[in-house]
């Protein structure tokens, strides 16, 4: 037809979006030397374990590197995004970038100097959370002064590659290195990562907190009551952390994948690992086929459905018994969680004020390392008083269940608009 015209579409993306990669060079370097010491860090904590166990012969000793590290990170997480809200994030992030750089060199001058201390290693692996605890929230909260809020889902997606790529790939590498040249080769090549983060934190420009009233300055003190009152007024933001908490602590079924490897499909280490994997895999690939997330603008409708997802997929797997089958629904719900996680973050961090991202941050810090926990616990528990089959799929359905309880009592949350953020 003469004198009108066709509005062109946008194609709709694939893969991820590299927006921010493109858009922000120093978004691009924190990425990047994020992504390198991540990988770094996952070869030290395999590392690690292999050394305790090496030591001690006991995997109760192995066991208790994860309790030593849970405590400080439990602890710090909510602190660390307190002291975020107070100090130049940048300097923060630097620092404790440094901590992790000199804990390291101290772990590979014990290995070379064949030093068998476990308690050495303990105290170490405490440190690290200690660092970890500091950086994570200053680091999250950097994010959304470098790029526009539009951009937010596509470098959380990027994000969860970086996470998930370095949790698959790292304890491979770290298996290898450690077999070819000892311990002290891994962790020396962790302190060598950690230059790229080093030097990504040293080009970014001041980050001090900006204030409600716009503002930007050195605040007296941040108080992690403060951050917790500000929490319980904003619903949305809690019902982030509700959602995850009711797919991580109810329908986590990685505790009983030893005992179902051999019950349910006659396997043993090798098939262990195929389970543990499956669910990293489908992390994976939603990271890396993110690109469709940028047009999604009901981002709490989104969460709704991929934590739904999660737990049907684990209730399924758990009435599985054909291996390759129950691997599908394993990396099924490994997507879900990376598609919801990329949106709870993204909410958390457009709907909250800058003053306020450090101590939330950290409390999403705890909730994802004591949420898994907690879901260790619980379907180990259930399993001996009943069965992995009910521990299992009554896990995964109970996650839906708690959720559609939790939508319907604030069912604002399913028409949270990304166009107009409310937290």
């Amino acid at each position: 037809m003469t004198g009108t015209s066709t509005p062109t579409r946008r194609p709709t993306r694939i893969f991820a979006d590299l927006t921010p990669l493109r858009t922000s060079p120093d978004y691009r370097r924190l990425w990047i030397g994020g992504t390198i010491s991540w990988m770094g860090q996952a070869m030290t904590a395999l590392a690690i374990s292999l050394q305790v166990y090496d030591i001690t012969r006991s995997s109760f000793s192995v066991g208790l590197v994860g309790l030593f590290s849970l405590v400080p990170l439990v602890v710090f997480g909510l602190y660390g995004g307190a002291i975020a809200d107070t100090v130049d994030r940048r300097k923060l992030g630097l620092y404790s970038s440094l901590g992790l750089t000199a804990l390291s060199i101290v772990l590979a001058g014990a290995a070379l100097l064949d030093h068998h201390g476990v308690w050495l290693l303990y105290t170490v692996v405490a440190l690290q959370a200690v660092c970890g605890a500091l950086n994570g929230p200053a680091r999250s909260a950097m994010i959304p002064r470098l790029l526009p809020t539009e951009q937010l889902p596509a470098a959380n997606a990027l994000n969860s590659v970086t996470m998930t790529s370095g949790t698959m790939l790292g304890p491979v590498l770290g298996g290898l290195v450690v077999g070819w040249w000892g311990y002290q080769a891994a962790y020396l090549i962790d302190a060598v990562t950690f230059c790229a983060a080093l030097y990504a934190m040293w080009r970014l420009p001041s980050m001090l907190p900006e204030r409600e009233d716009g503002a930007t300055g050195r605040r007296r003190r941040a108080s992690v009551l403060d951050g917790l009152r500000f929490l319980g007024t904003r619903p949305n933001i809690r019902m982030t952390f509700f959602s995850d908490m009711a797919a991580m602590v109810l329908a986590q079924p990685k505790a009983l994948f030893p005992a179902i490897a051999v019950l349910w499909y006659g396997g043993d280490a090798k098939t262990v690992g195929l389970l543990v994997a499956a669910p990293a895999v489908g992390a994976l690939l939603g990271g890396l086929f993110s690109g469709w997330l940028g047009r999604i603008r009901r981002h709490g409708l989104a969460i709704l459905i991929s934590v739904a997802a999660w737990g049907l997929a684990v209730a399924v797997f758990g009435l599985t018994r054909n291996l390759w089958l129950g691997l599908f629904f394993l990396a099924l719900a490994g997507c879900a969680d990376t598609i919801s996680m990329v949106f709870r973050s993204t909410m958390m961090q457009a709907a909250t004020p800058d003053e306020m991202r450090g101590r939330l941050q950290g409390v999403f810090i705890v909730v994802v390392a004591g949420g898994p926990r907690l879901g260790d616990f619980l379907a180990g528990t259930t399993a001996e008083l009943t069965s992995p089959t009910v521990a299992i799929t009554g896990g995964g359905l109970g996650c839906v269940l708690v959720l559609s309880l939790l939508a319907a009592r604030w069912r604002g949350f399913a028409r949270y608009d990304a166009r107009s953020p409310q937290a």
